[in-house]
C-alpha cells in the first residue's frame, strides 16, 4: 500500500507502508519534478523571496512609539483577538 505524503519543501513523495518488504526496489518512489508556478508568477515570487522577513525599521518604530506613550495599546483588546483567531479550546 503506497501512502502519498510531502516533503518540507512541497514534493510528493510515496511511502511503501509497513507490509511491504524492505528490500523492495520500488519502496520509495523519487518524486516527479513539477514546474512550481508559471511563468507569471516567477517574478512574483522572486520579489517576495527577496523581501526581508521583517521589516526591522518598523519594528523599532513601533516599539519606540509603544515605550514613549504615543500608540495606545489595550491588553484585553489583544486577548480577545487572539481567542478569536485561536478560538477556545474547552
Amino acid at each position: 500500500m503506497r501512502i502519498p505524503t510531502s516533503t518540507p519543501d512541497g514534493l510528493a513523495v510515496q511511502r511503501v507502508a509497513d507490509s511491504a518488504p524492505v528490500d523492495a526496489p520500488d519502496a520509495i518512489v523519487a518524486p516527479t519534478p513539477a514546474p512550481l508556478q508559471s511563468a507569471v508568477m516567477q517574478p512574483a515570487l522572486q520579489a517576495m523571496r527577496d523581501m526581508p522577513e521583517i521589516d526591522q525599521e518598523k519594528v523599532d518604530q513601533l516599539r519606540d512609539a509603544l515605550a514613549k506613550g504615543e500608540l495606545p495599546f489595550d491588553p484585553a483588546k489583544l486577548a480577545g483577538l487572539i481567542q478569536r483567531f485561536h478560538g477556545s479550546e474547552q
